[in-house]
């Protein structure tokens, strides 16, 4: 959410009550979605663990809306103009690519608990997804680690103090939790290797 104070200093784009609510908005978003994620988490922990999948489903398309936004944000304040990112290395790689690569992450997490969602449903004869479903588990927490790398990147020269500090305050725990997130992943498809798990247990202990 401190990467919005970037566009604002870019370009006032649009009247300032509404671009504040639309900002509010945003920050509130980002801050539901983690709670949804986690009581999805813990209610995986439950005896209806299915309410969990859907509570992550939710969780997961919240955080594409909210990546989504910020990258409209940051196009704003550039004018959609493309042809610009050639000459910022930051522009490119930072406003352009994490807000996308977050949301590409977060899609990618949503397929994979869809997968599984579908297989709790359908029954267990549709195996394909069991595997489809471990791997995109894998690679959307990757897209967030590699987002949260490219997030450190970078530095705001008209922003104050202390969104500066802000936004160092989140640098740390952003990556540690797309970290855990990314080695949860692969200790539980190493957990279900060999075993003849399906369904909601093969999203295991980890």
């Amino acid at each position: 959410m401190v990467k919005l104070a970037s566009a604002r200093e870019n370009r006032m784009y649009g009247p300032r009550l509404a671009r504040n609510r639309g900002e509010y908005m945003n920050a509130g978003l980002c801050v539901f979605a983690a709670i949804v994620l986690v009581g999805g988490f813990v209610a995986e922990l439950s005896k209806e663990p299915k309410s969990g999948l859907v509570l992550l489903l939710i969780g997961l398309l919240l955080i594409m809306v909210v990546n989504l936004h910020d990258l409209v944000a940051h196009l704003a304040g550039i004018d959609y103009r493309f042809p610009l990112m050639g000459f910022d290395t930051q522009l490119a790689l930072v406003v352009f690519a994490v807000p996308v690569v977050q949301a590409s992450g977060a899609l990618l997490s949503f397929f994979g608990i869809l997968f599984l969602f579908i297989q709790e449903y359908k029954g267990y004869g549709h195996f394909k997804l069991e595997r489809h479903a471990l791997n995109l588990l894998i690679a959307g927490p990757a897209l967030w680690v590699l987002g949260s790398i490219h997030n450190s990147c970078q530095i705001y020269e008209r922003a104050d103090g202390h969104v500066q500090i802000l936004q160092q305050s989140v640098h740390i725990p952003f990556l540690m939790g797309s970290s855990l997130f990314l080695v949860g992943s692969i200790l539980n498809i190493h957990e279900q290797a060999g075993r003849g798990h399906h369904g909601l247990k093969l999203l295991g202990k980890t």
